[in-house]
């Protein structure tokens, strides 16, 4: 009998090679299919190159596909994300520290906050675009296959827009990964407000949006790939940690609402209140490394060494086999994650 989730998969830069390795492992997972993906960012990215690699070349197809983006994204050369500590093989921690403390990523971090990404003038180019451009955007938007729905924010008006179908091209791609300190917003010419919009990175406002998952022909189960760090214990003190943590809330508090609104939902039908069919009954799950993530930070978002991706993609493939050991049986039957407890 085959299983049917959403995925929904979070942006986080260079982080989002987690969610590569979790899709790998869901991969070899014959009884479970994928019908939706809600993607920010590198989730969007993820989401684009597994659903085009799966109409393609089924599962193998949707593994080289992965293989290939996280390879590209390893090769990336630009001055805003230098990958200059390829040589070594610390652990993560250690690279997140180097990284964090050494000259070049502390020269280009403060530049982020001094000059603008407009200063580049014609000699701008958006660093991920040699990627997306080389999207199979007819597979990608393709009716066939998962349905995919790509986040950004709108900065004219602050509001989410998700892109659908044949909405999404390489510039919406960019769209939803542009970080507003890095790159220059992305402008579109947007059919849903006849205006040309600019957009910023989705997980302003939506990393990911789960909304649309909500569909009556969509399963239940959403499965969240959770790459920014829900709690952290330890106060930060440093001027890095500090604005480290800030960049965490500000890009979960969306996922959180959604969250809290799900979790307000299920005790009404629980409790009789709505009538059963009426609303959504979602079963929440969720695929995280909190001890690895909280002890990486926002230089290993920024810098997308081959080396960390390896160790991130691994840990999102060990991450996958203990939520599949532990809850696959609940799979279409109940939530694995206690929602009422996350938020007492």
């Amino acid at each position: 009998m085959v299983t049917r989730i959403n995925l929904a998969l979070q942006g986080g830069g260079a982080h989002g090679a987690f969610t590569w390795g979790v899709l790998d492992r869901l991969l070899d997972e014959d009884d479970i299919e994928v019908a939706a993906i809600s993607g920010t960012s590198a989730g969007a990215l993820n989401g684009a190159a597994f659903k085009a690699g799966l109409i393609e070349g089924g599962r193998e197809g949707a593994r080289r596909n992965l293989d290939w983006l996280w390879t590209q994204v390893g090769a990336l050369s630009d001055l805003r994300m230098a990958s200059w500590m390829t040589g070594i093989s610390p652990a993560p921690g250690m690279i997140s520290r180097a990284m964090e403390y050494s000259l070049p990523f502390s020269l280009a971090d403060a530049a982020s906050r001094v000059f603008s990404p407009y200063a580049y003038g014609p000699f701008y180019r958006n660093p991920l675009e040699r990627i997306v451009k080389r999207f199979h955007y007819e597979t990608v938007c393709a009716h066939t296959g998962p349905a995919l729905f790509i986040c950004a924010s709108n900065v004219r008006t602050g509001k989410i827009r998700v892109f659908e179908y044949e909405e999404i091209t390489t510039d919406v791609m960019m769209a939803s990964a542009c970080l507003p300190t890095l790159f220059q917003a992305v402008e579109i010419d947007d059919p849903k407000t006849g205006q040309r919009e600019a957009f910023w990175d989705g997980g302003y406002t939506g990393n990911p949006a789960l909304f649309p998952l909500f569909a009556p022909d969509f399963p239940d189960d959403v499965v969240v790939v959770n790459i920014n760090p829900l709690r952290r214990d330890e106060l930060p003190i440093s001027p890095q940690d500090i604005l480290n943590r800030i960049n965490e809330i500000s890009f979960n508090s969306s996922l959180l609402r959604e969250l809290r609104a799900i979790e307000f939902v299920r005790n009404l039908i629980a409790e009789g209140r709505v009538e059963k069919g009426a609303m959504k009954n979602v079963l929440v799950h969720m695929i995280a490394d909190d001890a690895l993530m909280t002890d990486l930070s926002v230089a290993t978002k920024m810098v997308p060494s081959p080396l960390l991706l390896g160790q991130l993609k691994a840990a999102g493939r060990a991450a996958a086999e203990t939520f599949l050991t532990d809850h696959k049986a609940k799979l279409g039957k109940e939530p694995s994650v206690d929602l009422r407890a996350m938020f007492d």
